[in-house]
């Protein structure tokens, strides 16, 4: 159960991750950022991506940890 709740948040954040990079590709195309400033903002959007995948993964260690010793 806790596995399947901590590939569902994994799952919302990834989805998260493509409306970000949908929305910076429509800014490009429509000229209001520069191609430069699209993919700074792409790598600074993978890298919080990056970021809360491990928080994830490391909550789902400690909670599966306590559900074992209980």
């Amino acid at each position: 159960m806790v596995k399947h709740e901590g590939e569902q948040a994994k799952v919302a954040v990834r989805n998260l991750r493509r409306d970000a990079n949908e929305h910076l590709k429509k800014l490009l195309k429509d000229k209001e950022i520069s191609e430069d400033d699209e993919r700074r903002a792409q790598e600074e959007v993978q890298k919080l991506t990056d970021r809360f995948v491990v928080e994830i993964d490391k909550m789902l260690a400690v909670k599966e940890q306590e559900i074992m010793t209980v």
